[in-house]
């Protein structure tokens, strides 16, 4: 039985009982193993054995060897690897092929890297551009890859906009990464989101938590068209985009939902809202990042199955509909999440940990909360999970549809700071029924302001 510790001796005692031991094997998975155990190669390594298996009759064996001889510290042989490269069909060993060349770092690699830059593979593409990156103030390099900023492919116009353009387009935000004005902390203005909006600075905010509201199903939020409705929900969404932090979240629960039929003659109506409203976040600067499925129990929804349950005939099959979506976007950047991080003290990083017990899958069992007064109110347990995992202490937390004040009052029990907007004057009411009176310790009072007021302070 072959062993990667006897691959291991083998190896050090010379290359030689390498190449015997796999030209003893008859069968494609024991050569395999070999040249998957091979591990770090010594400068003294002979791999002329290696570019025989270049002409295997397995792509899992030319894939290995391609993946050794890109071991061999820049001694790999070149024109041997590029030649295979014009004849070969497997996706995955032509992409190898072109990233052992690439780590040989040799600068008369160019032209062979700058060949690769003209495939339809977008990843052989990347991987050509990653080994041409290394060679730092390369007029010709950058000749060569700036052009790509409006190649076809999305991955690539990104890689060559952050390398060359980023720094061109760059600007510093007004306040620090982990700070905000104070005319926004715990702030509940009643308005209309998008007039309120006009008064708030860019770069104002580090969490939105919103669930829209749906489309004709509550008497405030009747809209022309469903069509009207997605552009209300991108302009809002284009605005929450200027004033979030570079890097930030925006997290938007919605679910589809149907428009009840006119008569018995006609059919409902069933609008996916998560899945259209997602063309227009990506469009407008939102990189979306997770879907995470929020679970509810059957029990507490509408019942759709009965009918079928009756008659169990194909076609009239409608489940319950016990999930919700939040789908989670980031503001887009080319700062790594590190980078936001870094921003924070370490004792503000420390002090915002999550504990353990906290959810591992993208789906969240959760029971919904019921309210007299409004009909589609967050779970606390909901906003708690979305605050802790996206927020640090400190942060301002923002939802443009404040309904009951959820999100505010979670916001300030985390020790985050809250910017809610809510046009229902009724609903604004209702969330200061909800505020507790200010106590004697350091805590900031919760205002309640009309648009008027909000637009004077905000001067």
């Amino acid at each position: 039985m072959i062993t990667k510790e006897h691959i291991t001796k083998l190896k050090q005692n010379g290359n030689g009982e390498i190449a015997a031991l796999i030209n003893t094997q008859r069968d494609v998975g024991s050569i395999n193993f070999i040249l998957e155990s091979l591990g770090r190669l010594p400068n003294n390594f002979n791999a002329e054995f290696l570019y025989e298996l270049l002409n295997h009759s397995h792509s899992q064996v030319r894939l290995n060897a391609v993946k050794n001889i890109g071991k061999l510290n820049g001694k790999s042989d070149t024109d041997c690897l590029f030649q295979l490269y014009q004849k070969e069909n497997d996706t995955t060993v032509r992409r190898e092929i072109v990233s052992s060349i690439g780590r040989q770092r040799k600068i008369s690699n160019k032209p062979i890297l700058f060949n690769f830059l003209k495939d339809e593979d977008p990843k052989i593409v990347c991987q050509a551009i990653r080994g041409l990156l290394v060679f730092e103030n390369d007029k010709e390099v950058e000749k060569n890859l700036r052009p790509l900023v409006n190649h076809p492919n999305e991955m690539v116009r990104t890689v060559i906009y952050k390398e060359y353009f980023a720094q061109e387009n760059q600007h510093k935000s007004v306040l620090p990464h982990a700070e905000t004005y104070d005319f926004l902390k715990n702030v509940v203005v009643n308005a209309d989101v998008l007039e309120t909006l006009k008064f708030v600075p860019d770069e104002s905010i580090h969490l939105t938590f919103t669930s829209p509201p749906y489309y004709n199903a509550r008497d405030y939020s009747i809209y022309p068209s469903y069509q009207a409705y997605l552009e209300f929900l991108e302009k809002v969404f284009l605005e929450t985009h200027r004033i979030t932090k570079e890097g930030r979240f925006l997290i938007v629960n919605t679910s589809p939902i149907i428009i009840p039929r006119v008569s018995r003659s006609h059919s409902s109506k069933r609008y996916g809202i998560p899945f259209d409203l997602h063309p227009y976040l990506v469009k407008n600067g939102w990189d979306f990042i997770d879907d995470i499925v929020w679970l509810k129990p059957e029990s507490s929804v509408k019942n759709r199955i009965g009918g079928f349950m009756q008659h169990r005939k194909p076609l009239g099959y409608k489940p319950n509909s016990i999930t919700e979506y939040l789908m989670v976007y980031r503001k887009s950047t080319e700062k790594l999440l590190d980078w936001n991080i870094r921003n924070y003290n370490y004792k503000t990083v420390e002090e915002s940990k999550v504990a353990d017990g906290y959810e591992t899958s993208n789906v969240w069992k959760i029971d919904p909360c019921f309210d007299k007064v409004h009909s589609a109110i967050f779970p606390v347990e909901l906003c708690k999970r979305v605050i802790q995992y996206y927020s640090y202490k400190g942060d301002l937390i923002f939802d443009p549809f404040g309904g009951s004040g959820t999100v505010g009052r979670t916001a300030k029990l985390l020790d985050r700071l809250f910017f809610l907007t809510e046009q229902e004057p009724k609903y604004f009411e209702y969330m200061k029924t909800k505020t507790k009176p200010h106590t004697m310790f350091n805590e900031r009072k919760t205002r309640f302001l009309t648009l008027e007021q909000f637009q004077e302070i905000a001067k």
